[in-house]
């Protein structure tokens, strides 16, 4: 739309998305301003309906970086209750678990003094933290559209139109989409987000960086049986149901009141087009293990999202004029480890200190050079540079090779040996997906309804808001390729790379047809990544859309 009065709100700093990234950034920003005397103020924008209803982690946290933002966050009641008591590493077969002595493991892997929390808790206790220093946060509105200037600098963000209907026009309830203005903007809306591509797009952001790697997580809650408990305890696995070539793992988390996390990460470079990362994750619970942990217990809540896994190779540039990428816009995640909130939390503080130095020099500059600059010389760059070799050698040599080579390598920096190479990455995802009739068929067992289940069933546990009225937000670049090319050449993958059951093709004797079921979307962004040919393209729906997850 060109020509439309829009209701305009102007700030110094701009933050979209309120995940651990964005807050630490509002509340760095806060803390400075105060300890200087100055007035600065600083808007949140999450597209959820509320702070924490998008996110979804495994989750053990490393306290490194809420030690530095908020050092009395005990005293101040933050919700990491459950310290990791023990650490487990199994291998799966077919029927059997085989436990690694855990003296095998570099001790870069080790979760001592880690905490088993849920993620979105920890937002909302964030949030709580950074309205009490005057960060204004807005949920249930969805960035939608980058502003630039005369100088294509970026100056803020237009929200989308709430009130639409299928068809894209006004209801009854329309209301236009407003500009947010600001002198510098934080884009830290996660993997793989809709603002992220269109800036790397526009400034040409990804010109020296490998391709983007990514996973796709997927994460029950679970209160089991008393003698099943084990508070404290973090297993992970590697193995059954995957094949050598098909890289991923699982992770269990016991917290709570007998509760547990229970999750499967499956790398999106696999090449079978007929592999269903859903179903490899019902059948990993129906292992034996899994079922004698699973026994007599109760399926709280379902999710998945994508994981930004390509590591520092794969960092774009992470400044723009006006503004940088924080957190899992940029890619903070350290496979081998499993966890990359404390280096986001940790992004979005040093990109707050950068702006603040910029907003205090008398003509601030268009670039926050010094943002990298402060990554590159701190702990998150050591975190993540040490396994910066572990998910190319998964992707060169599979999970057994791949596995012993990175964990020699982590070894070695361990010791404070560097090896002097950085291996690329030499395809995107959804390039290594290779033609359906090269690959074999696969048969999964049918959900017992017990340990495993089937989508929708699944879905139901999330919570979902979506009015079925509103503009679709999957979109389609060429209507005749889910047909033509992914249905002819790759058996329409969609329906199986989805973890939401969002497309469906429908065949009659006239025709087929891609169906999008957009009201099952939980946002994971996988389709945007794994589709073969690229054609489908992931915006954000109205906002306060999708999932509303409770204690994930």
């Amino acid at each position: 739309m060109t020509n439309v009065q829009r209701d305009v709100m102007n700030y110094d700093v701009l933050i979209v998305g309120a995940g651990p990234s964005g807050l630490s950034a509002a509340i760095r920003l806060k803390q400075l301003a105060i300890k200087t005397g100055r007035e600065l103020s600083v808007c949140v924008l999450e597209k959820g309906a509320e702070v924490g209803a998008h996110i979804l982690s495994g989750a053990v946290i490393d306290p490194i970086a809420l030690n530095e933002l908020i050092p009395d966050w005990r005293e101040q009641g933050a919700p990491l209750h459950t310290p990791v008591s023990e650490d487990e590493f199994l291998i799966l077969g077919q029927s059997k678990a085989w436990s690694i002595p855990h003296w095998l493991m570099p001790p870069l892997m080790s979760n001592q003094g880690n905490y088993i929390v849920s993620l979105g808790d920890v937002c909302k206790w964030l949030e709580a933290q950074a309205e009490s220093l005057g960060v204004e946060i807005y949920a249930g509105f969805a960035a939608q559209e980058m502003l630039y200037d005369e100088q294509q600098q970026v100056v803020g963000i237009i929200t989308g139109d709430m009130g639409r209907d299928a068809n894209g026009e006004p209801t009854s309830q329309f209301t236009l989409g407003i500009e947010i203005r600001a002198l510098y903007t934080l884009i830290a809306e996660g993997t793989r987000g809709s603002l992220t591509r269109t800036l790397e797009s526009h400034f040409d952001l990804r010109k020296a960086a490998s391709p983007q790697k990514y996973g796709l997580g997927f994460k029950e809650v679970w209160r089991i049986s008393p003698e099943q408990h084990r508070a404290g305890l973090v297993q992970h696995s590697l193995g059954w149901p995957l094949d050598a070539d098909t890289g991923g793992g699982s992770f269990i988390y016991h917290y709570g009141e007998q509760l547990i996390s229970i999750g499967f990460v499956l790398h999106l470079d696999y090449a079978n087009p007929h592999l269903s990362p859903f179903d490899e994750f019902q059948r990993f619970k129906q292992h034996p293990a899994m079922q004698k942990l699973l026994q007599g217990g109760t399926r709280l809540s379902y999710g998945a999202r994508a994981i930004s896994e390509g590591g520092v190779q794969s960092w774009p540039e992470l400044i723009f004029p006006g503004g940088a990428l924080i957190g899992c816009s940029a890619g903070m995640v350290n496979v081998p480890r499993i966890k990359g909130s404390h280096n986001a939390m940790k992004s979005g503080m040093l990109a707050a200190e950068a702006v603040f130095e910029a907003l205090s020099r008398e003509t601030p500059p268009s670039l926050l050079s010094e943002y990298p600059l402060k990554l590159k010389n701190s702990w998150v760059w050591q975190d993540l540079d040490a396994v910066r070799n572990v998910k190319p050698l998964l992707s060169r040599f599979g999970s057994w090779g791949g596995t012993l080579l990175g964990g020699l390598e982590m070894w070695l920096a361990t010791l404070n040996v560097r090896l002097p190479w950085t291996l690329p990455h030499k395809q995107a995802d959804h390039e290594c997906t290779q033609p359906a009739a090269d690959m074999p068929k696969i048969v999964y067992p049918k959900p017992d309804g017990i340990y495993s289940f089937d989508k929708l069933n699944s879905i139901s546990l999330s919570n979902i808001a979506h009015d079925a009225n509103q503009p679709c937000h999957l979109h389609l670049l060429d209507k005749t390729v889910p047909i033509s090319i992914n249905l002819a050449k790759y058996d329409a993958p969609e329906q199986r790379y989805c973890p939401a059951g969002v497309y469906e093709i429908v065949q009659s004797q006239a025709s087929s047809y891609l169906q999008i079921n957009a009201q099952n979307c939980i946002h994971c962004k996988t389709c945007d990544i794994k589709d073969p040919t690229q054609n489908i393209v992931w915006v954000p729906p109205e906002g306060g859309s999708g999932p509303s997850y409770s204690g994930m």
